[in-house]
């Protein structure tokens, strides 16, 4: 293969990345391989040399957004505040929800999916059973919440990701907003 060639091989690669991370967040990752290849001004075929499954296209896609996560979380872990960093950890959550689809499906899906960031989830969690355990011993959590309550209060922000576009965003901001007053001691 050529020098060229190699360089349009990755030019395609960079490209259906690209085009599959716009689409996944804008639709999820259900959307189809066609419209991720017509977005990317690329053939089907093209695609599934450079991804021959979902699964493949959309770890890589999703890789440094996770990535990201981690270090936001780790971030919230080095906050000396408790309650900024746990309600920073809520509202970054909440955002997500409303700009990209893709990621939290991944982080809280199913499947092979989800299998693909297990690692990560798991990194999560324990990030965010540690943040509301230093809210709760800096007394900045309403008694009896645990971190139970606030995944369960995550759970109810995933759930309205579905929403038009036009509405996520005020939906979801009132409700993380109304969760974080209701946790808050």
């Amino acid at each position: 293969m050529s020098q060229n060639q190699r360089a349009d091989a990755r030019s395609n690669r960079a490209r259906v990345v690209v085009a599959a991370r716009e689409t996944f967040a804008a639709v999820g990752l259900e959307a189809p391989m066609r419209e991720v290849a017509r977005r990317a001004g690329v053939g089907v075929a093209t695609l599934y040399r450079h991804f021959p499954t979902r699964t493949e296209l959309v770890a890589a896609v999703l890789a440094e957004q996770v990535a990201g996560c981690g270090v936001r979380m780790r971030a919230a872990l080095d906050d000396p505040d408790p309650w900024r960093a746990l309600s920073g950890v809520v509202l970054d959550f909440a955002d997500r929800q409303v700009h990209d689809r893709a990621l939290n499906e991944a982080l809280l899906g199913s499947g092979e999916v989800g299998a693909a960031f297990q690692e990560e989830r798991r990194d999560h969690a324990q990030g965010l059973n540690v943040l509301v355990a230093r809210a709760r011993a800096a007394g900045v959590l309403r008694e009896g919440v645990d971190a139970d309550d606030v995944r369960a209060a995550l759970v109810a922000i995933a759930s309205l990701r579905r929403l038009p576009p036009s509405r996520s965003a005020h939906v979801i901001g009132k409700l993380a907003g109304v969760i974080l007053a209701g946790i808050r001691g």
